[in-house]
């Protein structure tokens, strides 16, 4: 019972806290909170409701595909056990925050599903503000969070224990979450979703260490292999990314046209920018028509295929700001131009305001793209103050 009094008194202290400033966005001047808290609270606040009632959901829940598909089945049994036990509901998500998998008793899986914490639940930040998931899947770093502590109102009755999953490469495959009731908070909680994980990333067969290059070319740029930065040139960049999205290559002379344009350049300068790019990526270049020999994951590859597929919330998740938006090379300007184009068309095409406060995040100054928000949220969502400001500021 005193266990369950300091957790009470906990509450009602986040409680007030949440109270003071979510409604009204106004970040306190001093708070007892964790500064991860109120950073992911000042992230997200601006596009989750904190009033909404559950998580959005896909219906594109990439079980079968997933890496994490073969450890988690091998220790069903351990897991689901675990969670009856103690009361609790298990959890994982792929890469971008949404549920794969779960399992529990028959009462928490109840109480999990009226939030939509079940297969194709959506919990990244942008969807579902503050919570163990996004923080995890956003800093590669266990978390808890704590009844009102989540940015969503309706989360304040829970507590929640999350672990990022990570391939033998380095790259984040997803998180492992344990979650009940705020009552039932529990110190030796953590201890076992680590440990949890730690047995899942030792089940993990090693042929997933082959996928291990990551491009992020939306809104910066960054190449990281096995999980740490390479340095390139932004010329070396401009190159990769082209040998991305257009993956059946380039003779040199086209490369020469699509990155330089009428310049005087000669062939070896390119050769050298391809020299210095083979060796970044361990040789995974062919040499005569230029294309990638080694799989290098894109986040604008990734948009172009949602896209493609008419998948418009996962492009709008993906897209983090223009492609490259400091570079001039001719091609890139060209892609640039697509992508922006293509995922506005989707956004203003479809009827979730989510998409389009997301995708007004990058565009400031689209007055179409806040009207259209503006028309899709409800007379008494809190996120039309977020909305009609944008919409203000780029008019003015």
């Amino acid at each position: 019972m005193a266990h369950r009094g300091a957790l009470w008194q906990q509450r009602v202290a986040l409680e007030r806290e949440w109270a003071q400033w979510v409604p009204t966005q106004r970040p306190p001047t001093a708070t007892s909170l964790r500064a991860e808290v109120v950073q992911s609270w000042m992230r997200s606040v601006d596009t989750v409701d904190p009033a909404r009632d559950s998580a959005p959901t896909t219906d594109e829940v990439g079980w079968h595909e997933s890496p994490l598909r073969e450890p988690i089945t091998e220790l069903s049994d351990e897991l689901n056990s675990i969670a009856e036990d103690a009361g609790y509901i298990a959890a994982v998500t792929d890469e971008s925050g949404t549920i794969l998998w779960t399992c529990g008793g028959r009462v928490m899986r109840r109480k999990a599903e009226q939030v939509n914490f079940a297969p194709g639940g959506q919990w990244d930040e942008p969807h579902m503000g503050t919570n163990a998931l996004s923080l995890a899947l956003r800093t590669g770093k266990p978390h808890t969070v704590f009844s009102a502590e989540h940015l969503v109102a309706a989360l304040h009755g829970w507590v929640c224990h999350c672990a990022p999953i990570h391939g033998p490469d380095g790259r984040r495959l997803g998180v492992l979450d344990l979650s009940t009731t705020w009552d039932r908070k529990h110190p030796l909680a953590m201890s076992t979703v680590r440990t949890l994980v730690s047995t899942i990333e030792a089940r993990l067969p090693l042929t997933v260490a082959a996928a291990g290059t990551q491009l992020t070319c939306l809104g910066t740029a960054e190449l990281l292999r096995d999980g740490v930065p390479v340095r390139l040139s932004p010329r070396q960049l401009e190159i990769l990314t082209l040998l991305v999205l257009e993956p059946e290559g380039f003779t040199p002379e086209r490369l020469r046209e699509a990155v330089y344009g009428d310049r005087p350049i000669t062939a070896t300068t390119v050769k050298a920018e391809l020299s210095h790019l083979r060796r970044a990526l361990n040789g995974g270049l062919a040499n005569r028509r230029y294309a990638l020999t080694v799989p290098v994951f894109c986040d604008a590859a990734d948009v172009l295929r949602a896209i493609e597929s008419g998948n418009t919330g996962e492009a709008v998740r993906k897209y983090r700001g223009p492609l490259l938006p400091e570079s001039d090379a001719p091609a890139i300007v060209e892609w640039r131009r697509y992508l922006d184009v293509s995922v506005r068309t989707a956004v203003l095409a479809g009827k979730q305001p989510d998409h389009a406060l997301a995708y007004g995040k990058h565009a400031p100054y689209d007055v179409e793209i806040h009207q259209h928000a503006l028309r899709l949220l409800p007379l008494d969502d809190a996120r039309r103050a977020v909305a009609a400001a944008r919409l203000q500021a780029a008019l003015d």
